[in-house]
């Protein structure tokens, strides 16, 4: 055989080999590529979208956050006006427990002082009539009486 010979069934072969891949393995390597270019582009797909609902939540989440640091920074002003009005209150009712102590002391000290002014008036004129009488017993006698009222005037 020529080589011109072999290299023409070499061809023809070449040929049917070329045809036999293109029709019975050429599809089956084309559609797994195709199949894994499809799973790769879903895959990016699904990537690019939870990369964007990852953002979105991470919005919210900064959101709701926001939220309640700011209902937190409200309860605690709250809570401190309201520690302020408690202790306001405190501080008046004790004003007014003090006004009154006080104001009770005085009118105990005035009676105290109105009960003492009785008693010293009652001693006086018990003191003076003891003397009048000690006077009236004995004789007038300037001397005398000048002894008498030394007496009273140390009891007094």
């Amino acid at each position: 055989m020529s080589i011109t010979g072999t290299l023409i069934v070499q061809m023809i072969v070449f040929m049917i080999l070329v045809g036999f891949t293109m029709k019975f393995v050429w599809p089956p390597i084309t559609k797994a590529l195709d199949e894994r270019a499809a799973k790769i582009a879903e895959g990016l797909a699904a990537a690019d979208k939870a990369k964007s609902e990852l953002s979105a939540a991470n919005k919210r989440v900064e959101v709701e956050l926001g939220q309640a640091r700011n209902e937190s920074a409200q309860r605690v002003a709250d809570a401190e006006r309201r520690a302020q009005a408690i202790i306001e209150e405190a501080k008046s009712r004790a004003t007014e427990e003090g006004n009154k102590i006080v104001a009770a002391a005085r009118v105990e000290a005035d009676q105290q002082a109105l009960k003492a002014r009785d008693t010293l008036r009652e001693q006086v004129a018990a003191l003076a009539v003891k003397g009048a009488e000690q006077i009236l017993r004995k004789e007038v006698n300037p001397a005398v009486h000048a002894d008498l009222l030394a007496r009273l005037q140390t009891e007094l």
